[in-house]
């Protein structure tokens, strides 16, 4: 059951994207591992590919005229489109998942569903709230996955951003086994976020992850699903540099090119993305959880994270450990931060407004977090809570029956991340092509071999 046809070893087509040959090369089953040789792939394999395809209402076409874009051009969408369809085609991913769709024309909209249905795909499309034109879509191989279910996020706040997810079963079982209750299903998010015009939004982008996470987990709960893989993809809007990644990272979630390339968090050789700016950057991911890692509470997570991006703009501001107190404390005469001095401190800082910003109840759940002894008040010690972006697990969360039984172990299904490619291959060194056109960003293709994993009732 190989499902992914793009890794090749032919050179003659080692640069394709970059040159946008006209032709589709031959289509073959040759991977490349991670020591750089070609193999035939006989196990069973699931492959994903994310793709931000640069929707044409946002595609400039002239630099010395930011109102030319390319929605004013049929023959110019719709070539780039077809070609971008092509290679999806080609590469026969089990699982696509693309950004910026162009939701609003009908006509790429048919083209897609049309061609993409035609070559086994169910297809699901989204837009994003107060008609902004692009969206998402979704697709699933119907040779290999059936969807169970599919659900819309619409986060309806600053951004209007959206995610989709989809609960997908194997059609056919990637492991046999005897017992019948391991569960070979995936989770499967596809999201943009907002892009970070200013540091100040990245409160905003940590949001929307947070949302995304509070959702999988309520549906896990309520579809007793805590055994199953979640995959993350999508335009992150943000590098391994950024808040959302740590945040992720926290909650037990990989990067499947990072994993498949070994490199650490710290490591930042390849890139995803040119902006409009001219600035490139990695923005696109696929993240992997698999059901045996041990997480955070989930609002612990996002506390710290909170903290970072809080820390993060006091250093911006040049401030250090010492000047950060003293700003935070304002003009009051005691060696301490109040409520109010907090509260104060973080809309000067950008951090709260009625629009995107910390709401009124996230703001006092930080305070407590960080006012460990409870006396209204942040001491100096109490402050280090928030520099060193840590919380105590004294968050009430939400629990199942399933949680009280640690030191049970059970197996579950999950994955190992066999490989990742992005294309153009520049990318993958830190190089942007000049002559690569078909969207402003590298699409990112993963492929995950089943694996039975061992875990713990607590972890589930």
């Amino acid at each position: 059951m190989v499902m992914l046809a793009s890794f090749f070893k032919d050179p003659e087509f080692a640069n394709v994207d970059s040159s946008e040959n006209e032709s589709i090369p031959f289509r073959g089953t040759i991977l490349r591992t991670k020591s750089g040789k070609f193999s035939s792939v006989s196990e069973p394999c699931l492959s994903c590919t994310t793709f931000n395809i640069l929707a044409p209402i946002y595609k400039r076409l002239d630099q010395q005229n930011q109102n030319v874009r390319e929605s004013d051009f049929r023959a110019f969408w719709l070539a780039r489109n077809e070609r971008i369809v092509d290679w999806l085609l080609y590469e026969s991913s089990s699982i696509i998942c693309l950004q910026e769709f162009w939701v609003g024309n009908e006509e790429l909209v048919q083209m897609y569903e049309q061609r993409l249905g035609a070559s086994g795909y169910d297809t699901f499309k989204l837009a994003r709230t107060n008609n902004r034109g692009d969206g998402l879509l979704t697709a699933i191989h119907k040779e290999y996955s059936r969807v169970l279910n599919y659900r819309e996020l619409l986060f309806n706040d600053f951004g209007d951003r959206v995610a989709q997810l989809l609960h997908v079963q194997s059609v056919i079982p990637f492991l046999q086994n005897n017992d019948d209750s391991m569960q070979q299903e995936i989770l499967i998010v596809n999201t943009h976020l907002l892009f970070p015009h200013d540091s100040s939004l990245s409160i905003v982008r940590l949001h929307q992850v947070y949302k995304i996470l509070q959702y999988l987990e309520t549906y896990q709960r309520e579809n007793k699903l805590s055994q199953v893989p979640v995959m993350l993809c999508g335009d992150w809007n943000g590098s391994k540099r950024g808040h959302v990644y740590k945040f992720l990272r926290s909650q037990g979630f990989v990067s499947s090119y990072d994993i498949a390339h070994e490199y650490t968090d710290s490591d930042h050789k390849w890139v995803s993305h040119r902006n409009h700016r001219g600035n490139i950057c990695g923005v696109d991911f696929i993240w992997l959880r698999n059901p045996n890692k041990s997480i955070k509470p989930l609002k612990i997570s996002w506390a710290e994270a909170a903290f970072g991006i809080i820390k993060y703009q006091l250093q911006k501001a040049s401030l250090n450990e010492k000047d950060a107190f003293d700003f935070l404390r304002a003009d009051n005469n005691g060696n301490y931060i109040t409520y109010s001095d907090f509260c104060d401190a973080l809309k000067q800082l950008k951090l709260t407004s009625l629009s995107h910003g910390l709401s009124f109840q996230e703001m006092k759940n930080l305070w407590v977090q960080a006012d460990v002894d409870g006396n209204g008040v942040l001491d100096y010690d109490e402050f280090k809570r928030i520099w060193y972006c840590t919380c105590s697990e004294n968050i009430d969360e939400d629990s199942n029956s399933e949680d009280s039984k640690e030191g049970i172990t059970k197996e579950a299904f999950g994955f190992a991340v066999k490989n990742a490619i992005l294309f153009p291959r520049e990318v993958e060194k830190g190089i942007w092509p000049e002559n690569y056109h078909l969207s402003d960003h590298a699409r990112l293709t993963a492929l995950f071999s089943p694996v039975r994993l061992r875990c713990s009732q607590k972890s589930l």
